[in-house]
């Protein structure tokens, strides 16, 4: 029997206190690998379920962006957004050579983060 590999990214944590909230970069493709939208979030778990299920308008949804394929944390707002201006500034050739440093596969990171549809709950998310 195979021994199960230890996945290379888990699932981040919020962190419990307002003064330790982390930011991140991320990238979320479509399934053919066609579009790859970039973007930063102060709740990476929220971002993604909102991503899933097409709750936002946008880029993203236009062209179906619901595998994560990409992420970085940021203890400052302030530097996650410097990252992002400088990940969209750059060709799509060096987007996709970022994303396989870490996912040479592209395979969906949140894949096992969320049931498939969950129900909302009073805040509009639930993880």
């Amino acid at each position: 029997m195979p021994v199960p590999r230890k996945p290379l990214v888990t699932r981040p944590e919020q962190p419990s206190g307002l003064l330790d909230r982390y930011s991140y970069v991320y990238m979320v493709g479509s399934s053919s690998r066609r579009a790859l939208y970039t973007g930063v979030t102060a709740n990476l778990n929220k971002r993604v379920y909102e991503h899933k299920n097409d709750l936002v308008e946008g880029f993203a949804r236009k062209y179906k962006c619901h595998r994560l394929v990409y992420f970085e944390t940021f203890e400052h707002i302030s530097d996650a957004i410097a990252r992002e201006k400088e990940i969209k500034g750059w060709r799509r050739e060096k987007k996709n050579a970022l994303v396989e440093l870490i996912n040479p596969r592209w395979k969906d990171l949140s894949e096992d983060w969320f049931r498939v549809r969950m129900p909302t709950g009073p805040s509009g998310f639930e993880p």
